[in-house]
């Protein structure tokens, strides 16, 4: 026993020090009796919502980016009639808007500075955050006009599909990059 309460007071020191994630690691070298992995139950990965050419026949020019929140599915407008639907994520219940605006810039690997209403709510957020793979706007970031919203990609793909930003329109970066390659500055965008 005295040769244990060393090693486990060592254990609970390090757990205080590092990541949450890490500390679940640090415990599970506690489990008795030792547990088989291919017992455990998993969540399901979510399925990717695949990109797909479509029949358009709505009054919107080629070049627009349509945003149906309730579908959570993202067109841009091809000619012909036609349309790329994208699967997105959107605004979370009290983060739902609306509106026709355009894109005013376009950003490769953006950096992300949380506006000030979202540190608000979360005081735990960086104040800003470089560009990268673990930015939270992902590859890509088209900025609406009038807004403090984007098209972006994610770093968390399993959200696309979900209600679960702060109003943000978010892609899988495959998906954002080849949306941000066919939009223009300028472009209209309608969210509805």
């Amino acid at each position: 026993m005295r040769k244990i309460l060393p090693v486990l007071a060592g254990a609970l020191a390090g757990i205080l020090t590092v990541s949450a994630a890490q500390a679940m690691q640090d415990i599970s070298i506690f489990n008795y009796p030792p547990v088989d992995p291919s017992t455990q139950q998993t969540e399901p990965e979510a399925a990717p919502i695949p990109r797909e050419i479509v029949d358009y026949d709505g009054a919107y020019a080629p070049g627009t980016i349509i945003v149906n929140t309730e579908e959570r599915r993202l067109y841009f407008v091809l000619p012909d009639h036609q349309a790329m639907k994208y699967g997105v994520g959107v605004g979370r219940p009290g983060f739902e808007w609306k509106g026709v605006h355009h894109v005013a810039s376009k950003r490769e690997w953006p950096d992300w500075t949380p506006p000030a209403e979202m540190l608000k709510r979360r005081p735990d957020l960086p104040l800003h955050m470089a560009g990268g793979i673990d930015n939270p706007l992902g590859a890509r970031a088209m900025y609406v006009s009038g807004t403090l919203y984007r098209i972006h990609g994610s770093n968390e793909p399993d959200t696309i599909g979900q209600a679960v930003s702060s109003g943000c329109i978010r892609m899988t970066n495959e998906d954002v990059e080849d949306l941000y390659d066919r939009v223009k500055v300028g472009a209209e965008v309608v969210v509805e």
